[in-house]
């Protein structure tokens, strides 16, 4: 099982790649829709008579993309509409899947070696620095392989 969830992790960063470079893509304030539209010198009629929807139409759907309320079948019929290809991914803010569940495992081990060790340093059981940070280190290797779903609490 942990071998394949590993897998699963590994595959699912490759299908990701591609989109790696997104995280520098800065949305548009008005949205894509009337971005590329202007950028065409296209009216919203001109786009409406393509969508088989009226003028206000083409407005609502501007409007709700740069509100963050459009459907994602909204903008697949406008990007059909432009004879363009809507992209849609959600990406790790920074590195990859396997980037985000080591920070996460880092953390909690961090979060539970800290705790244990407090709680040893008031019974004068405390460890070194180094000590401490090698059981960071075992135990967020252990949560990592194991893919607890307390990593995600």
């Amino acid at each position: 099982m942990r071998n394949k969830r590993k897998l699963l992790v590994e595959q699912l960063d490759q299908k990701l790649k591609p989109f790696s470079n997104s995280r520098m893509v800065i949305v548009p304030e008005r949205g894509w829709v009337n971005t590329i539209r202007t950028a065409l010198n296209m009216t919203m009629a001109q786009l409406g008579a393509k969508l088989n929807i009226t003028r206000q139409g083409v407005k609502r759907i501007e409007e709700s993309e740069a509100n963050g309320t459009i459907t994602l079948k909204s903008l697949k019929d406008v990007a059909s509409a432009l004879d363009l290809k809507l992209v849609y991914a959600l990406v790790p803010r920074a590195g990859t899947i396997d980037d985000l569940i080591e920070a996460k495992a880092n953390h909690l081990a961090q979060k539970i070696v800290s705790r244990t060790n407090q709680n040893m340093k008031l019974e004068d059981q405390g460890i070194g620095n180094d000590k401490l940070a090698e059981s960071i280190k075992e135990l967020a290797s252990e949560i990592k392989r194991e893919m607890r779903k307390s990593l995600w609490d």
